[in-house]
């Protein structure tokens, strides 16, 4: 049996079971291997239909979505996010997944004897990804998708697990919890930047724990990795065998510290869209672009936020993204998203959506005042006692956007 971290590479390009590999259910049972094959599959429960796809040997799938499964042999579907819009349907190869699964194996040490889990939703590729990946290292997989948070952190801490993959949102809903969890020794973090006082929980009840941001994208899977020592402000340099390039609107490439269009080449990347959606990443000969905005610096790639969600206001472009990372830092925020309304005189105004401590209103719209003057700051806030989530984990903007545009 290979150690822990050798990834042992199957002989074909597909996904399939490792001889070690274990499925856990959310309820703790493991789930049999012997089933037959399915290729549009529901994605509750996760268990059965990662089974019933991993006997496969190449033929094409699904986990979740709608539609006739548009992937040739040696590949599959899975979804973007869908924090802009509706979820697209992204083709990619299996082998695609397989050689960042090699690549993990030694980074990350994962292989047989390790507890993985995962809480997302299997129709998104975060947690699809971490599922396959520890399944196919060997390693004994655990999901956790349809339990309450508190439930989800007591699996963590009952079964012991040693890595978890999940999303901010996910992590926050289990921190909430209080419960300690002694036998974590790596969180992989993904799908939106990890803040302060999340960080800061996360290591008050996992001592042991490594944090490992990372940025990537369902076209594009890792791009770039951060270290604990990087700082919190960037999200690392890019994963090995990806290269990064910041572009400017006619792709020339921009110096360091530039902010500009972020373009990759790598070895990860998707092949195309399913179904008629022309989806939001554009080509350039070999690079490639999914509209997020960015500058590169000494220290790591900063992101401002996504092309999508950049707005105008007095003439000057604003990412809400960089004042949602603000006001998340700000004290009595728990949650905050950050959306524009349409404004005669200014072109737009933001607003600021949050959870936390609604005494504090004011000293936090003080706060923004100071730190981004009259002009960026939210005119107001509209507080919530709970928190719109995707399938994927990442916040639903459009349920925010609806109460934004309703506002009085």
């Amino acid at each position: 049996m290979p150690p822990a971290g050798v990834f042992r590479q199957a002989a074909n390009p597909w996904f399939g079971w490792h001889d070690d590999a274990r499925l856990i259910g959310s309820e703790g049972a493991e789930v049999p291997r012997g089933v037959d094959f399915g290729q549009a599959l529901p994605d509750r429960p996760g268990g059965a239909a990662l089974a019933a796809v991993l006997v496969g040997q190449g033929r094409a799938f699904r986990i979740g979505g709608e539609g006739e499964v548009a992937a040739g042999f040696g590949c599959f579907e899975t979804l973007t996010g869908g924090s802009l819009g509706s979820a697209r349907r992204v083709v990619r190869t299996q082998a695609s997944w397989l050689a960042s699964f090699a690549v993990n194996a030694g980074l990350f040490n994962l292989g047989p004897g390790v507890r993985v889990a995962v809480p997302g939703r299997l129709s998104q590729s975060l947690a699809l990804y971490g599922a396959l990946e520890g399944l196919c290292l060997g390693a004994e997989v655990h999901l956790l998708d349809g339990l309450r948070p508190d439930r989800m952190a007591r699996a963590v801490a009952e079964r012991r697990i040693g890595v978890i993959y999940a999303t901010p949102v996910h992590l926050a809903q289990m921190v909430a919890s209080g419960l300690q969890w002694p036998a974590l020794r790596l969180v992989l973090v993904g799908g939106a930047k990890l803040e302060p006082g999340l960080r800061a929980g996360l290591a008050a009840l996992a001592p042991a724990a490594v944090v490992r941001e990372f940025y990537g994208a369902a076209e594009a899977s890792f791009i770039t990795l951060a270290t604990p020592e990087d700082p919190p402000d960037t999200v690392g340099r890019p994963y090995p065998g990806v290269s990064l390039r910041i572009c400017d609107t006619g792709g020339a490439d921009l110096p360091d510290g530039m902010v500009g269009e972020v373009w990759l080449r790598s070895p990860y990347v998707f092949q195309r869209y399913a179904g008629t959606d022309p989806g939001l990443a554009r080509w350039r000969g070999a690079w490639l672009t999914v509209g997020e905005i960015g500058q590169m610096t000494r220290h790591g790639l900063i992101l401002r936020g996504r092309a999508g969600r950049m707005v105008t206001i007095a003439g000057q472009n604003v990412f809400p993204e960089d004042i949602e990372r603000f006001l998340a830092g700000v004290p009595g925020v728990a949650q905050a998203a950050v959306l524009a309304r349409r404004d005669a005189t200014r072109g737009h105004v933001l607003l600021a959506v949050l959870m936390g401590e609604r005494a504090m209103e004011r000293d936090i719209l003080a706060a923004a005042r100071e730190r981004l003057g009259p002009m960026l700051a939210p005119r107001g806030v509209i507080w919530r006692d709970d928190w719109p989530t995707l399938g994927s984990g990442k916040t639903d903007l459009a349920v925010l956007q609806a109460e934004v545009d309703a506002w009085r």
